[in-house]
């Protein structure tokens, strides 16, 4: 057990995996939570790839919250991947947040059950819950009162209403492990800085291309140059298919442009400084379609 020296109050930290369905809210939640913008947000479904760990200090308690890809049902080796993302989130955590929009059916709450065969402790958040009315909300929240054995706490919020905020991590404080804090106070990510101006990248194109396209590419940062005023990025969007090329660059390299000015305020926002961005597209033919593909591009399997 820990004790802070300056306040001899006992410290506490943990891992809190966060879980749900696709486009629950998991990464809207968690940039609401710490109150920066580090994980990818995007209306289309399975875009979270990787976990990404983000630190909330809230009083006594280092929380590291864990985002994850959507719990979801595709034989896709990409999906698979994914799907091993939040099996090792879960089982390596010391709580977990299941989310849940208010809208969503008791099935998706059932099957976490299922899937979390160790039985961790975890917190029901119900999100969006401006989506619906009070009526609403009372009702499902009694269909989860079915389940208040399994479940320590069942929180509703809102990021929209900021409303719940409060409530949710003095939950999660009171149920996590005493211990020293793990990292930094001051570190909000344990994600390297390339890792989160891919995801930027990323986030840029599903903002700016429709269907199945944005399933379809990746993105390679092959440099970051961090100085005190600038940062110099050069990276490249890899794609399946040349038609898929042709349609990332657009006419003239209208689309490559507009997803390379999207990224760019979107990092120029995160970072405080100027951003100078090199955007590129290759075609890396099967490059989601085996282990060692994926492996190459940042997927790997264990």
């Amino acid at each position: 057990m820990s004790q802070d020296t300056s306040s001899k109050v006992t410290t506490k930290a943990g891992f809190v995996a966060v879980v749900g369905r696709p486009n629950a809210g998991k990464s809207t939640l968690l940039n609401w939570l710490v109150g920066e913008k580090l994980a990818m947000v995007s209306k289309k479904a399975q875009a979270t790839r990787k976990r990404m760990n983000i630190i909330v200090m809230y009083e006594n308690s280092q929380i590291i919250f864990v985002d994850t890809p959507g719990i979801h049902e595709k034989e896709r080796l990409l999906n698979r991947f994914m799907l091993q993302e939040v099996f090792k989130a879960i089982g390596d955590c010391d709580l977990i947040l299941f989310l849940a929009a208010a809208k969503d059916r008791l099935e998706n709450y059932e099957k976490f059950l299922q899937i979390n065969a160790k039985k961790r402790p975890h917190i029901v958040v119900l999100t969006k819950i401006d989506e619906v009315s009070n009526e609403e909300l009372l009702k499902k929240i009694g269909e989860y009162q079915t389940y208040q054995e399994r479940f320590l706490a069942l929180v509703p919020v809102s990021v929209t209403k900021n409303i719940g905020k409060e409530e949710l991590l003095k939950q999660i404080s009171e149920n996590l492990p005493a211990s020293p804090w793990l990292y930094d106070p001051e570190l909000l990510t344990t994600t390297s800085i390339k890792e989160i101006y891919k995801e930027m990248i990323r986030e840029s194109i599903f903002d700016n291309l429709s269907d199945e396209i944005p399933y379809e590419t990746d993105v390679i940062v092959e440099k970051v140059d961090e100085r005190p005023d600038i940062d110099r990025i050069q990276a490249t969007i890899i794609a399946e298919k040349r038609s898929q090329k042709l349609i990332l660059v657009g006419r003239g390299g209208s689309t490559i442009k507009r997803i390379g000015r999207d990224a760019r305020m979107k990092m120029e926002q995160f970072s405080g400084k100027k951003i100078y961005l090199e955007l590129f597209v290759s075609v890396k033919s099967g490059w989601s379609k085996t282990k060692k593909s994926l492996g190459e591009v940042g997927y790997r399997f264990e």
